[in-house]
């Protein structure tokens, strides 16, 4: 049976042209592992046969792909495939995990946590939640961009690292002036603002992907709202407040137009990085029982509620963590490009948003409640501590419905009868409150464990493509 070469040197002949000697094309590696053995007997896979993959060891300008070759002594037929986004602009960045230098960056995030905590933990009535709230949407969306930004662009060289670094301390910047932010602390935080969000644009236009481009798009909507907060600096209360209004409305705005549907983003390296921040956010409620406690005499009530604050955000951790982040790093993946820039800004983005905010109110009333574990406590902590339940709950569902892993029913359920612990700690002391929404959490465990039981094997590998709740 004649080869294709042959065929080919045949035709060759037929014009005229001298046939040139051709290798053997290699078995692929395919080839080798269809065959079942027969019993008793072992597959002989030949070194040469084997055709691995093509793989990226690390993205970013120094990435060297491992390409196999096709055997026809030409162009490898999976290089467009391999090669690297350095190499190919419009190709899929290829970050696989969070970097150190990310890590690093963080930490400016939980100090900004802290001082938002610490803000609402003691208000002076409802102006001080929705200015929270205004600083907090200014402060996470330049914060979430940056996590779109590495994971479009490894941080490895060192003019790289110190931008970064730049950028870092403006948002400490920032953070220091969030108690003040309406006053005195306006202006370095609006100048921290856009410090941080012109070097956004700047990295980001540096990135060997499609996204260096479409970054344009979207810097315009985030200058002009870091430009409104810093005119909100130098203008007399009351009239700072539609300032700051119309400089979170510009980044709705954005959202409105769509502006990230042309992004790109590296799946495993995003889906781990808001993951991170969740765990830094979880910190900061742990922190702010130690901040509440430092100045009492650690006595049984104490340690008691102190071990129910903890069990409490290890609940929260659990409702995330436990199957979650991979069945949502499994759809987020399997997404189109479009669907996961959508899936980015309103699950990873908005939906990340409130599970934060949520957090940092049930820290607020941690800080608070542990004051008083028992007798009448300050009715503000009550509230924060269910009000920051329910919200993270409720940010939690919104997740799990864009990422399709869950209606999150069971959820909606327990964020409403979160408010029915208000009563208990009113009456018995926040000891007892805590100790109720720890034991509010344990459906959603019951019902995660019965959903690991009947979920196939190869099926869990994922986490299941959807739960059950």
């Amino acid at each position: 049976m004649a080869s294709r070469s042959d065929a080919g040197g045949e035709g060759g002949r037929r014009r005229g042209t001298a046939r040139t000697p051709t290798r053997p094309r290699p078995q692929s590696a395919q080839a080798d592992f269809v065959a079942e053995p027969s019993a008793g007997t072992s597959v002989q896979r030949h070194p040469r046969a084997v055709t691995p993959p093509p793989t990226l060891r690390r993205a970013g300008p120094d990435a060297i792909p491992e390409v196999a070759s096709n055997g026809r002594g030409g162009a490898p037929s999976n290089i467009l495939t391999a090669m690297s986004d350095t190499a190919r602009p419009d190709s899929e960045p290829g970050i696989q995990r969070v970097s150190t230098v990310e890590l690093f960056f963080d930490l400016v995030f939980v100090f900004a946590i802290t001082r938002l905590t610490s803000l609402v933990a003691h208000p002076h009535g409802p102006g001080d939640y929705l200015q929270a709230l205004l600083t907090f949407m200014t402060l996470m969306w330049m914060y979430s961009g940056y996590t779109w930004l590495t994971s479009n662009l490894v941080i490895e060289r060192p003019w790289q690292r110190q931008t970064l670094f730049v950028a870092m301390a403006g948002f400490f910047v920032m953070a220091l002036g969030i108690p003040k932010v309406f006053g005195d602390g306006g202006l370095p935080y609006a100048l921290g603002l856009l410090a941080v969000t012109v070097i956004h644009a700047f990295l980001f236009t540096t990135a060997p992907s499609v996204s260096a481009r479409t970054v344009l798009g979207i810097a315009v909507y985030n200058v002009a709202s870091a430009l409104l907060v810093l005119a909100a600096a130098f203008v007399r209360p009351p009239w700072d407040w539609p300032l700051w209004t119309a400089a979170v409305a510009v980044l709705l705005l954005a959202t409105v137009r769509r502006r990230e549907s042309n992004f790109q983003l590296s799946p495993a390296h995003f889906v781990e990085r808001n993951g991170l921040l969740v765990i830094v956010a979880l910190g900061e409620s742990i922190v702010a029982v130690g901040l509440g406690a430092r100045s009492l005499p650690l006595d049984l009530p104490l340690a008691l509620t102190a071990i129910l604050a903890l069990l409490l955000s290890a609940g929260l951790w659990w409702t995330y963590f436990d199957r979650d982040d991979r069945r949502a790093e499994h759809q987020f993946t399997a997404a189109t490009p479009a669907e996961r820039a959508r899936m980015a800004l309103l699950g990873f983005g908005y939906a990340h948003m409130v599970m934060i905010a949520g957090i940092i109110l049930l820290a607020a009333g941690l800080e608070v409640g542990i004051t008083r574990p028992l007798g009448t406590p300050e009715a503000i902590g009550i509230w924060n501590l269910a009000a920051g339940l329910a919200v993270y709950l409720l940010g939690n569902v919104l997740y799990r419905r864009v990422l399709r892993i869950g209606a999150g029913r069971l959820r909606l359920l327990l964020a409403a009868l979160a408010f029915a612990t208000v009563p208990l700690g009113l009456a018995f002391g926040a000891l007892a409150q805590i100790a109720a929404c720890v034991l509010l959490l344990q459906p959603l465990w019951i019902a995660e464990r019965k959903h690991a039981a009947h979920t196939p094997v190869a099926h869990a590998a994922t986490g299941g493509a959807h739960a059950t709740d």
